[in-house]
């Protein structure tokens, strides 16, 4: 097998994919205010392909970029909401298996991915952000349930366009498993946070199961969600669901709910 070098998570590219998503003078872009009161540094600047001007930001990220623009402004906040929720929803079924500390990293990456370059967007959605955090601390089953309906409800509040959503989900979900096979070498933290989109995607179409476009959109759904046969990654992902077959499956979605 060969040896997986694993992904560096940085705030800057959590800030670049973020960028991407926001129209000009949303909140939480440019500099929002921290905790203690001081001024965050703005996102980098994110170019067409997702990229940040430094050239960072793998296809991963530029694929979930493409995603959130695909999705109409007064939808963005859901989308957000939503691709949070799925980090937490993939921890939570890590900490079944049987693993806090794993589960805790997941939800943590989540905060660093999502909600940290948004934070004055999610809070004022009705996020809890301390309840977030001690989720991200013990990885219990309790603290991540806890995250969760909180997560959820502030979704239900958010309005959108609930196949708009779906279909931004799966493109995050599609984009980020491009980056699950690199040199031919599996990363399963990819491979996990692009499951944990797919997983919200379904929590999504289950919450407008009789919209007429999810009703129709159902069986390629279906088909969509297997395409993670694991909670781990498999080490022969590339052999078992090479990243086309993910980004076809996405785009059928996409088409049926446009």
């Amino acid at each position: 097998m060969n040896t997986f070098r694993p992904k560096l998570w940085t705030a800057v590219g959590a800030a670049a994919l973020l960028a991407a998503c926001s129209p000009a003078g949303e909140a939480g872009d440019a500099g929002e205010k921290g905790e203690g009161g001081t001024a965050a540094p703005a996102a980098a600047p994110v170019g067409e392909a997702g990229e940040t001007a430094g050239g960072e930001g793998g296809a991963g990220e530029a694929g979930a970029a493409d995603a959130y623009r695909s999705v109409a402004p007064e939808s963005r906040t859901a989308l957000r909401l939503a691709h949070l929720r799925g980090f937490f929803l993939i921890a939570r079924e890590v900490q079944k298996a049987g693993s806090a500390d794993e589960a805790a990293a997941l939800a943590g990456q989540g905060m660093l991915e999502v909600f940290d370059p948004a934070r004055a967007i999610f809070v004022e959605a009705g996020v809890d952000e301390a309840l977030l955090r001690e989720a991200a601390t013990k990885g219990d089953a309790v603290s991540l349930d806890r995250a969760l309906a909180n997560i959820d409800a502030a979704r239900g509040k958010a309005g959108g366009d609930t196949a708009q959503v779906v279909a931004g989900l799966t493109g995050v979900a599609a984009g980020l498993y491009s980056g699950v096979v690199a040199e031919g070498a599996v990363d399963p933290i990819e491979y996990q946070h692009s499951y944990g989109a797919a997983l919200s995607a379904k929590a999504e179409a289950e919450r407008a199961r009789n919209d007429p476009k999810i009703q129709a959109a159902k069986a390629d759904l279906d088909a969509f969600y297997k395409l993670w046969p694991t909670v781990a990654a498999p080490e022969d992902a590339a052999r078992a669901t090479p990243p086309g077959r993910v980004s076809a499956a996405a785009s059928r979605i996409q088409l049926a709910l446009s």
